[in-house]
């Protein structure tokens, strides 16, 4: 009757909505029932209460919202009742029962003058209570506060007095909500809080802020175009969970700094404090999130009382919390950002001296650096703020903290042509050509692969003629390194060239050799197998004679590739568990992680999926350890480990995962494999994100695979070959070499090829696509030559396509296919099982299709597969036998014995769980269909055919 309508999802609730939604089924099936809902400005609450409502409404019940609005001192009484009322009295389906109440007439006039006559006002709120229950006997009623912080003293007597009843009526629910960060301690609604949440038919449901992957998901939702992951991870950083703020910070995703309406809305409960806690808070924002109480007293310069009756002002208003280690930090990062940016700019330079002053006269060593550089730089104090980010650098490197050690070095490189020479710091490494190309390495190991590229660049730049050749063929071997990674492969050779050519190999050095190792990936990258291999065994040698054990390992990495059966071989695998060995005693993290991923890689590769995960979890590990988690070895195992998650059919674990350890990019491109499998709507938007600038490799990959197979489901042909023939051309190196992909890539388009080739056949128009289809599988043969299992099995799809479109459904062609896929590859072994059925269908064997299409649709409903499942419904002479059920195995079995009555109790014991674990089943099973009550759900199952009855016996 009054709900609001919301554009965005409602996302990361599904606990909250079961509370409520059990909440309203008690009420039906027994007494009344109410709800507190507690959360922050912005987190949600109304959101999630109009979802509630609109569920209850959609089951027949009768729902009505009141509003408590901001008055200041001037309350209208009974303000949410009266809107109430005037619903239901304007309702006329009520108005018999309206009328049988003549006293809440009174709350409809011009005004009441219950308060001053006692028995007046308790016939008031009896008859209002028995308006409610009488409605609520006639149907569920739902009634919604909301903001019961500003509400006034008679509506929460009257509150009170429906709440506190012996019993609420019926059928009658209540959920109140207010905001928790506007109760400070003298505020009028917390006695009332107190009572009500020991009543036995009141709880209280505090709403958290949304968890990051939930924010995340929010973004995706509510942009128009696609945002870059770094654009995404910064509004959740700054958003904290609040989805008001992420809609506000989505909004103004173009504009600096904060949006105007956010920052007014902040300033207002600032401005309503006294001007001393003011006065703190600006103080402490300059301070930073976090402040300590010593250091803020003597920022600020106020006696330890008034400090002190400041701080509880702005404590008690929620703007600050205390922490632990008699520390203060701002409730929200937003506020701070606001009362900041407020400030003159004169107040924040002379407050941002004071602390830097302050900080460096309190010692704290390596572990305020950072903060001084921060506040020198602010304060414009350039000499002390170049000193202070190099300590600051030096500091995250010792700690693993790649990101924060780049950004230390780039604020010193941006400092140091500012700061006079006589005022640099001095010693080794403290030049500017060797500053940035440690950078550089900092920028790789945090997974800025084109900013490592830029940075060594600008290292080149400043070598001049009369540099040392060491640190020349340091600059061009490490500039080889990262131009591989971003696939400038034939640039790559030209530096690791000259880095080599720059030193001589005898005597031998530590530089050489590592030149040689950079060349030796090099050369094998354009495809010079034979140079590769001669540097490597020659580097090697040199290596072994010197001692550079990590620069050995890194050799023998290359040479698992380069000799005998290559890493998948026992030979191959056996020189990556040398590697792994000899780095991990050089202490080397990042040659010991790039062992790890090549004996993972090695055992995918083999087919063996299974045995991937050891290495994966090993590697990651090593890599969270060392600070390299978004290194470029370390992101491809997390892509890897999600890949493998997905290949084995286990995609809500994969989803899981990397809504849990949430992965920047292509990383993350099995949980696009899953949406799209699944006929998710927004994959197509999500797979063209991964196509943007800069150019990356890997997000290329799994954006032409998400868009090739996308269009081919679609049954576009046209777009599903354009689709592959850009992706081709956009991954194929600079010799030329198609990249391993390919051949999947044109077995996905050859299935929407043969489609159509197949729909044409007999018209006359068949040749254009069976030449289209011979040229897809040459594409396929010529790179899958020399892959491992993967590769041939699809390599076996691209020619059973290929002989579809030519000549027909060859079940030889597609039983050969299940067998290549068979051993691991749970859903594209499902989806040639569909294929196999219809050949085998179309030679007339019909118990074999059957057999085959019984099989791929097990697998459709078990991974929610609804698009394969539509295909498998559509097989001539097949009818749908079950629609594809959002709930998992253990919540159909629930759902089987809740329509056979059973309580939780009786549940749990014919399960084998507890009550309790059956009760949070049963709550998962309402949530997801939509239902109000247990009946409803097991309504709505029927007629959605998620179960059939149970056979009954006959007398």
């Amino acid at each position: 009757m009054s709900q609001r309508s919301f554009s965005t999802p409602l996302i990361g609730r599904d606990g909250e909505l079961a509370r409520l939604a059990r909440a309203l089924d008690r009420a039906r099936h027994g007494s009344g029932q109410a709800v507190v809902v507690a959360g922050d400005a912005g987190v949600g609450k109304t959101r999630l209460l109009d979802e509630v409502a609109d569920r209850a409404a959609a089951a027949g019940a009768t729902v009505v919202t009141g509003h408590c609005v901001d008055l200041g001192d001037v309350g209208l009484p009974y303000l949410p009742f009266t809107e109430i009322l005037g619903v239901l009295a304007a309702d006329t389906r009520f108005s018999p029962v309206v009328s049988a109440h003549p006293v809440v007439g009174r709350l409809l006039g011009a005004g009441s003058d219950s308060a001053r006559d006692a028995g007046a006002r308790l016939r008031l709120f009896e008859g209002v209570a028995g308006l409610f229950a009488d409605l609520a006997a006639t149907a569920p009623l739902l009634l919604v506060l909301e903001d019961l912080h500003w509400a006034d003293q008679s509506s929460r007597d009257l509150l009170r007095f429906l709440l506190s009843r012996a019993g609420l009526a019926r059928g009658l629910t209540v959920l109140v909500s207010y905001r928790a960060d506007d109760l400070h301690r003298r505020h009028p609604l917390r006695p009332l809080l107190a009572e009500l949440v020991r009543l036995p038919a009141v709880e209280r449901l505090e709403l958290r802020p949304l968890a990051d992957a939930e924010v995340t998901r929010l973004v995706r939702a509510l942009t128009e175009r696609p945002l870059s992951d770094a654009a995404v991870r910064d509004i959740v950083d700054r958003a904290e969970g609040n989805a008001f703020y992420t809609e506000e910070l989505v909004a103004a995703a173009d504009a600096e700094g904060m949006p105007t309406g956010l920052a007014d809305l902040l300033l207002i409960r600032v401005e309503q404090l006294p001007e001393t806690a003011q006065r703190v808070l600006r103080t402490a924002a300059v301070a930073g999130r976090r402040v300590g109480h010593d250091l803020l007293r003597d920022a600020v310069g106020l006696p330890e009382e008034e400090l002190e009756s400041a701080l509880r002002e702005a404590v008690g208003r929620q703007l600050l919390v205390p922490g632990d280690g008699d520390t203060y930090a701002f409730r929200h990062a937003l506020a701070r950002e606001a009362v900041y940016a407020d400030l003159l700019p004169g107040q924040r330079s002379r407050l941002h001296g004071t602390f830097a002053r302050l900080l460096a006269a309190g010692g704290g060593g390596a572990a305020t650096a950072a903060e001084r550089a921060h506040h020198y730089r602010e304060s414009h104090d350039l000499p002390e703020a170049l000193a202070a980010s190099l300590e600051a650098a030096d500091h995250a490197r010792r700690v693993g903290a790649p990101a924060e050690e780049l950004r230390q070095l780039e604020t010193a490189l941006d400092l140091w042509p500012a700061v006079p020479c006589e005022a640099r710091p001095t010693g080794e490494g403290l030049d500017r050509v060797t500053l940035t190309l440690r950078a550089s390495a900092a920028a790789a190991h945090a997974g800025d692969a084109h900013r490592a590229v830029s940075l060594t660049r600008a290292a080149l730049a400043g070598t001049g003629q009369d540099a040392d050749p060491e640190l020349a063929a340091r600059v061009r071997y490490t500039l080889a390194g990262n131009l591989m990674t971003v696939d400038h492969l034939a640039a790559a050779f030209a530096y690791s060239s000259e880095a080599l050519a720059m030193i001589p190999a005898d005597p031998p050095s530590r530089t050489w050799v590592w030149a040689a190792a950079t060349h030796v990936m090099a050369a094998r990258q354009i495809g010079d197998d034979d140079t590769a291999l001669r540097v490597a065994r020659q580097a090697l040698e040199v290596a072994e004679r010197i001692g550079a054990t990590a620069a050995r390992a890194d050799l023998l990495i290359s040479l698992a590739r380069l000799e005998g059966g290559g890493r998948r071989s026992l030979e191959g695998r056996a020189l990556l568990r040398e590697a792994r060995e000899l780095a991990r005693s050089a202490g080397d993290a990042p040659v010991e992680i790039r062992a790890l991923f090549s004996l993972a890689i090695s055992c995918f590769e083999a087919g063996e999926f299974q045995e991937c995960l050891p290495w994966i979890t090993e590697g990651l590990d090593r890599a969270r350890r060392s600070g390299l988690l978004s290194s470029p070895y370390a992101s491809e195992m997390r892509y890897l480990r999600l890949l493998v998650l997905y290949t084995l059919g286990h995609w809500d674990e994969c989803v899981r995962s990397a809504d849990a350890d949430p992965v920047p990019g292509f990383a993350g491109g099995p949980t696009l494999y899953v949406a799209l499998a699944r006929g998710e709507p927004d994959v197509v938007e999500r797979g063209r994100a991964l196509l943007g600038e800069p150019f990356d490799w890997m997000g290329r990959l799994v954006g032409g695979i998400v868009l090739t197979d996308a269009a081919a489901l679609r049954g576009d042909a046209e777009e599903a070959v354009a689709w592959m023939r850009d992706s081709v051309t956009a991954l194929t190196d600079e010799s030329g070499r198609p990249p391993y992909v390919t051949v999947r890539l044109a077995a996905l388009a050859l299935a929407a090829v043969s489609d159509r080739a197949t729909e044409v056949r007999g018209t006359g128009d068949e040749g254009r696509w069976t030449d289209l289809a011979g040229e897809l599988v040459e594409w396929a043969r010529g790179s899958a030559a020399r892959q491992g299992p993967e590769g041939q099995a699809w390599l076996a799809r691209a020619e059973a396509e290929w002989t579809r479109a030519v000549s027909g459904p060859d079940a030889a062609a597609w039983e050969k296919t299940v067998a290549a896929f068979a051993p691991a590859d749970v859903y594209e072994l499902a989806r040639v099982r569909l294929r196999y059925a219809e050949a085998l269908s179309a030679g007339g064997r019909r118990a074999e299709a059957e057999e085959q299409a019984r099989a791929a649709r097990e697998t459709a409903v078990a991974l929610r597969a609804a698009p394969l499942l539509e295909r498998l419904d559509a097989l001539p002479g097949r009818a749908a036998e079950v629609r594809l059920s959002p709930l998992t195995a253990r919540e159909q079995e629930v759902l089987r014995l809740l329509a056979l009555g059973r309580s939780n109790r009786q549940i749990g014991e014919e399960l084998f769980i507890t009550g309790k674990t059956a009760s949070v089943h049963v709550s998962n099973i309402l949530a997801k269909l939509g239902a109000a009550s247990r009946t409803e759900a097991v309504a709505i199952a029927y007629r959605e055919s998620l179960i059939t009855p149970e056979p009954t016996a006959r007398g």
